[in-house]
């Protein structure tokens, strides 16, 4: 993904923001269910938490499940023991919508994560209706003064707030956000070079209590082990589960994740 094309995505997002707030109710009540604790969820799993992402596309690699079941996926990653489950909303670039989302959350009890380019409190608000637990912020999307705005806002609706990062710059600003989880993406969004050493150097630099998540080329339990031994307290894992095949299939890839948590780590409390 070139910078280029990030820009490309976000101008997308405020062609979408225009339309939301025409169609987006405020926040006026309270819905169904409250927010469950998804950093909660992550740190307190006794294995290395795995986030389990409900994908059907990217624009890396396109069509990566043509069969896409979303309840049904979200149904097997929780019966397999995932800590927590994201869903893509994005619809232009990865087949995505809250409707998916609202589906799932409605479908499982594991909190569910927001994942999306979001750049506007709308967005927030229109996570919160869907019934998410929390949701994604990319550092590389917005400056700080504006990150720390909507992990404001994110959190004073009862969600949490995953905050991604991809250089101790970055790092320094999800902190000052004040993020309930710090993703540390191994994909470089301009170049889209993946390499697990990102998230081998920086979990180590997040402070104790902090729950982090390894993000992007985790293939197998030896990358999960490797994230692990970093210290991480989870891995957030789409491509290589939605791809799987099966119900068992899937369940037998995510349990290969579930390796024992390193407690050297400084990421880990």
């Amino acid at each position: 993904m070139s910078s280029n094309f990030l820009e490309r995505i976000l101008a997308t997002k405020r062609n979408e923001i225009a339309v939301l707030k025409d169609r987006v109710p405020q926040i006026t009540a309270q819905r169904a269910l409250p927010p469950s604790g998804f950093a909660t969820q992550i740190q307190s799993a006794k294995t290395l938490a795995v986030v389990a992402e409900v994908k059907k596309a990217s624009p890396s690699k396109g069509l990566i499940q043509p069969n896409f079941q979303p309840v049904e996926t979200g149904l097997t990653y929780e019966r397999a023991g995932a800590s927590c489950i994201s869903v893509l909303t994005d619809a232009q670039y990865f087949m995505g919508s809250t409707e998916i989302l609202e589906r799932v959350r409605q479908s499982v009890t594991i909190p569910v994560l927001r994942k999306d380019f979001i750049i506007d409190e709308v967005q927030v608000d229109e996570a919160y209706h869907a019934g998410a637990d929390a949701l994604l912020l990319i550092c590389a999307a917005l400056s700080p003064s504006r990150l720390r705005e909507l992990s404001t806002y994110t959190r004073g609706l009862g969600m949490d707030v995953l905050i991604e990062i991809h250089s101790e710059a970055e790092l320094d600003a999800a902190l000052a956000a004040d993020a309930s989880v710090i993703g540390v993406n191994n994909r470089d969004l301009t170049t889209f070079e993946v390499r697990l050493e990102t998230s081998e150097h920086l979990i180590p630099l997040v402070p104790a209590g902090i729950p982090t998540l390894a993000e992007s080329g985790i293939g197998g339990a030896a990358d999960a082990m490797r994230m692990a031994a970093c210290g991480a307290s989870g891995i957030l894992v789409g491509e290589s589960l939605m791809r799987a095949g099966t119900g068992n299939s899937i369940a037998e890839a995510l349990q290969s994740l579930q390796v024992a948590k390193s407690h050297v780590g400084i990421g880990e409390s």
